[in-house]
């Protein structure tokens, strides 16, 4: 399709009101988070660097990113594994039901957090309860989880199409057992699509606050929990800027590194 001069631009200013709408906002939390004015005045008179000094010495803000580091962890690990699983099961066999398992393990995602984490607190209250499960980080972790999956999923899914399974034919063609042929042929192949899944997943989880509210128990703060409970207290309002510009750059980075790693020119290498 060949636009004219005229709507070219357009769709340029367009995208750039857009781009704007996104990022000019995380970029005044960044800015701010160095503005010397509490009242955070524009331009900022002067920077300073003690909002990060006080974030660091903040016993509940560290508590809280060390909460929310754990529960990425935790809910990254348990995403790799089933997410694999399930993208060999799906993508290697055919059985009966294989569309709709593909479609619960994406819908998670798809589904508004709030729904999920109703569903999850309904579920930790009949089910989870009575059996001696009670809400706490383990909670958070399976919240998590449920749509960490998906992200895994999808990128080992695409990846298996992506290769097909001619090389690990050939490879047990010339002897290899099933082990070796995992070891040297599909892994090497995976492992980007792996380790940006991986990432996504952490992003994914590290910035999650919807369903962590339905599912952590008394006591566990993660970072977004923690900002949010202080968001409304003008003293903490230097410190916030800071724990904030954190988030981001925590949540930002895993996602570019995710992207070049997803990308065509990555391959199947590491």
């Amino acid at each position: 399709m060949t636009l004219s001069p005229t709507a070219k631009w357009l769709l340029r200013l367009a995208m750039a009101l857009g781009l704007a709408v996104i990022y000019v906002p995380l970029l005044v939390v960044l800015v701010n988070s160095f503005n010397a004015d509490r009242t955070f005045a524009w331009p900022p008179p002067s920077w300073t660097t003690e909002w990060w000094a006080r974030a660091w010495e903040n016993e509940g803000a560290r508590n809280a990113l060390w909460t929310s580091v754990k529960a990425g962890i935790f809910a990254t690990v348990i995403a790799l594994i089933l997410g694999t699983l399930v993208a060999f099961a799906v993508q290697r066999y055919r059985f009966f039901g294989r569309d709709t398992v593909s479609l619960l393990v994406v819908l998670p995602i798809a589904l508004p957090g709030i729904v999920t984490g109703i569903a999850l607190d309904s579920a930790f209250r009949t089910v989870a309860g009575p059996l001696g499960v009670s809400k706490g980080l383990l909670s958070v972790v399976i919240g998590h989880a449920t749509f960490c999956v998906v992200v895994v999923y999808n990128n080992v899914l695409a990846r298996l199409r992506r290769f097909g399974v001619n090389m690990e034919d050939a490879s047990a063609d010339l002897g290899a057992s099933t082990f070796q042929t995992f070891r040297y042929v599909t892994f090497p192949l995976l492992r980007s699509a792996l380790f940006a899944g991986g990432l996504l997943a952490f992003a994914l989880s590290f910035d999650e606050i919807v369903v962590t509210t339905f599912t952590a128990g008394a006591g566990v703060q993660t970072l977004p929990i923690w900002i949010f409970a202080n968001l409304f207290r003008p003293n903490q309002a230097p410190i916030i800027n800071v724990v904030a510009a954190v988030l981001i750059v925590v949540s930002v980075i895993p996602i570019y590194v995710a992207q070049r790693l997803s990308s065509d020119t990555a391959g199947g290498r590491l």
